[in-house]
This record gives structure tokens, C-alpha cells and sequence, in this order.
């Protein structure tokens, strides 16, 4: 994988408005304005920001050869000239490479962008496992008979590539076994998440939303654990996990997400598989939104349509419990209204601590929706097993006989199962202690 760029290098950001391709709630200068901020977020620095409308895509070029020469003659003329021109969409190869031919100079396009955070954010093992396969699958699909330079023929030995294959045949096969070993460490990393899961003993939350919306922020806050929660898109790549005490006096794990950005790439989705599964198989979403952004409705839709290509959402559907971050940059007056017009959202300010206890005690709430009461009947000496009641469900009521104890509880599916091991590994001949 190619090398960061360096914080020196200066950047023009192109936005090719398409005709007719506009997002519903955005604007084209937003979508612009978050190009500039992803590429200032890698340390390029953004000089020039323009964007050209296209009514008729070129295959070639994209844009007009007249808009093209205008460019290059600008770039010339340039005081300082970009060693870099990033386009906001996805370029072909050929588009790529053309556009690198007339400009004279470096072209990236969003995809190649969003990769090149990714691999600077990447920390562990599994993080850079996923961000190379990514790029991975990026270069396989921009292998193309265009590449004059590979276009080489080589010779072959036997089963290694037949006599006269060529160079994109070598590329091609040499990209696609790399790829199936990370894909098999990758299935190894998600068996051992799964075995992981299944011997939890406390229901998962996960922090969910838009990139820059506040989540690293509001798990240091419910979790008291520091984490990187510096204003930078794809901070957390790699999922952390901490435990959280709920108001009832339960235990849930509170996971952080990696953050989403309109138009992410499919193949980001599906590298990032392993990651994003914490959020599938979560028992609560939370959907953290940054209220302040002026396009905060277009984000939330962008993250739900990202959690039902995952299939964490159902079609259709939306996240249970929703957190509006950010209120302390808004008046008083400005969160009665938004508390108004939202009465099932929380109000939050993560920075600050604002709505924490709010948020705890509807995570509560929404997790304990699942548990059903039923009673228990224990050994007047089972004070073990009265403990653990009170720290996995909530005890409704509980009373002493001369020969036993009774106690009304609501448990969780998961919990009601272990407590029937726990009771039968005490008394194996006798299941009776339990009723509906």
C-alpha cells in the first residue's frame, strides 16, 4: 500500500457536479466542503476547492477537455502548484490516468482518499488486515488491458502462468491469492469474535453514526475509558469494547464504531465486515448525531442505509434510541425547541457530560424491554444465587418460608438460560425451582 501522503504536499479538490445527481438533503457545497475536510484530515493541505458542473460525463476524461485546459493552465500558472488533485467521486482507471496525462500531475478520487486514512488510522493487526484488503480489492478492480505497462509479456512455468502471460495476468493472479489469505485471517478474527460473544454474560450496546458525530467522545463519557476522540473522520477502524454499569444495577458493554461518510465505498463495507459485525450483532443500536451539522438529516440516513446493507437494520426500520450530540453549542431556548420537536431523541453533550444519566437510563430501559418475569424458588442457604439474581435482573420481590426462599424476577432470555444451568448444576434431580 502506498505511503501516506506527507503534510507538506499541496492539494486542489475538484467537485464534478453530475446533472441530476442530487442528494436528497445535501447540498453540492457541502458535499464539497467535506472532500476538503477529508483530505485536511490526512494533512494534505487544500489550496484551491472548485467544483465544475458535467452534463455529459466524458468516459475518457470526465470533465470537458476545455475545462481540463483551463485547469492545467492554471495549475502552471500557479504560484505554489498542487502536487496533487483529488477528485470528489470515483474515477475510472482510464479516467485516472488521462486526467493525470493532461493535468501533469498526481489524481486521486474519493476512493483512493478515504483508503489512504484508513490506512493511516489503521492500529492493529486486524485494522491493517481490512485496510489492505480493501486496497487490495481496489487495485484488482482497476487491473484493465488500458495499463499499457502491463500490457508485458513474461514466461511461465507450468502451473505459475503458461508461456506469454502477461503482466496484468501475473498482477492479477498475485493480488487475488494476497487477498484470500487476508479474507481466511479475517475469518479467523470473526470465528473468534463470535466465541467471544457467545461466552459474554452482558447485553452489547453499540455506538453507531456519522464520522466526526461524537461517539469516541460519549463512550469515554458512559465508560471512563480515554480514547482518540480527536474532530477526525475514521478515527476508531478497530472496535473498542468497555463495560458500563446501567442505573437498574446491570452491566452492558458499550462498543464504538467506526463512523460513516455519504457515498462510502462498497468495498469499504465489506472489508470492514469483521468490525462493523460488533453492530450487527448488537442487542441496541444508540445512533450518535451531530444535531449542529446543518445536513444532520442527511447523515442519519446515509448511517441507516449503511446498518441495513449490513443488515443490522432491517429494511425499513430505524435504530431504537437516537442521541443528538453536540447541544452545548446551542442556546437554552435552541434545546427546548429541539427537545420539543424530538421528545424521543436524547440530548447530549458528550464533551461536557450533558445527558449521560438520560442516555444510561434509557439504554436500561430498551435492554430490559426483552426480560420477562418469572419466579424463583431457592435453598434458604442459595444466598450465592440470590446475589446473582440482583446483579443480573431486576428482583421484583422476594419472600422466606421455613424451608426455601421466593423470588420474583425479570431476566433476560440469555440470563433466565444460565440461571436454569445454575440451578441445575446445584440440584441436578430437582428443576422444579423454577416457574413461569
Amino acid at each position: 500500500m502506498s505511503a501516506s501522503p506527507t503534510p507538506s504536499v499541496p492539494v486542489w479538490v475538484v467537485h464534478p457536479v453530475i446533472r441530476g445527481d442530487d442528494p436528497p438533503l445535501r447540498t453540492q457545497a457541502s458535499r464539497l466542503d467535506e472532500a476538503c475536510s477529508l483530505a485536511d484530515s490526512i494533512g494534505l493541505r487544500v489550496k484551491r476547492a472548485e467544483q465544475f458542473t458535467v452534463r455529459r460525463p466524458r468516459p475518457a476524461t470526465l470533465l470537458g477537455l476545455g475545462v481540463l485546459e483551463s485547469l492545467q493552465s492554471e495549475i502552471t500558472r500557479a504560484a505554489e502548484a498542487p502536487k496533487l488533485v483529488l477528485f470528489n467521486v470515483d474515477l475510472t482507471p482510464v479516467q485516472q490516468r488521462n486526467l493525470e496525462d493532461l493535468l501533469r500531475t498526481k489524481v486521486l478520487d474519493r476512493t483512493s482518499l478515504i483508503l489512504e486514512i484508513f490506512g493511516a488510522r489503521a492500529a492493529t493487526r486486524e485494522g491493517r488486515l481490512q485496510v489492505e484488503l480493501a486496497h487490495l480489492e481496489w487495485q484488482r478492480s482497476r487491473l484493465v488491458r488500458s495499463w499499457t505497462h502491463l500490457e508485458r509479456q513474461r514466461g511461465g512455468f507450468g502451473f505459475l502462468g503458461g508461456p506469454g502471460e502477461s503482466q496484468i495476468e501475473l498482477d492479477r493472479r498475485l493480488i487475488t491469492g494476497r487477498v484470500a489469505r487476508i479474507r481466511k485471517e479475517l475469518d479467523h478474527v470473526r470465528q473468534r469474535r463470535g466465541l467471544h460473544r457467545r461466552r459474554r454474560t452482558h447485553p452489547t450496546v453499540a455506538l453507531v453514526g456519522y464520522a466526526n458525530a461524537g461517539k469516541s467522545t460519549l463512550f469515554s463519557q458512559l465508560t471512563g475509558q480515554s480514547t482518540d476522540a480527536r474532530n477526525l473522520p475514521f478515527t476508531t477502524l478497530d472496535p473498542l469494547m468497555r463495560a458500563c454499569a446501567l442505573p437498574s444495577g446491570r452491566t452492558a458493554v458499550i462498543s464504538d464504531t467506526v463512523g460513516f461518510v455519504s457515498d462510502l465505498p462498497t468495498l469499504l463495507i465489506a472489508a470492514f465486515r469483521a468490525t462493523l459485525e460488533e453492530a450487527v450483532h448488537a442487542d441496541l443500536l444508540v445512533h450518535v448525531r451531530d444535531i449542529t451539522h446543518p445536513e444532520t438529516a442527511a447523515q442519519r440516513l446515509d448511517v441507516i442505509s449503511v446498518l441495513t446493507t449490513l443488515g443490522a437494520l432491517p429494511d425499513g426500520t430505524e435504530t431504537q434510541l437516537e442521541v443528538l450530540n453536540k447541544i452545548d453549542r446551542f442556546s437554552e431556548e435552541d434545546v427546548r425547541q429541539l427537545r420539543d420537536q424530538q421528545p424521543r431523541a436524547i440530548l447530549a453533550s458528550g464533551l461536557r457530560g450533558t445527558g449521560m444519566r438520560e442516555l444510561l437510563e434509557a439504554v436500561d430501559h430498551c435492554l430490559g424491554q426483552s426480560r420477562s418475569e418469572f419466579d424463583v424458588e431457592l435453598a434458604l442457604a442459595d444466598t450465592s444465587t440470590l446475589a446473582w439474581l440482583h446483579r443480573k435482573g431486576a428482583v421484583v420481590r422476594q419472600r422466606a418460608d421455613a424451608s426455601s426462599l421466593h423470588v420474583r424476577v425479570a431476566l433476560d432470555p440469555a440470563d433466565r438460560g444460565r440461571l436454569n444451568a445454575r440451578l441445575a448444576k446445584a440440584s441436578p434431580t430437582d428443576t422444579s425451582g423454577l416457574q413461569t
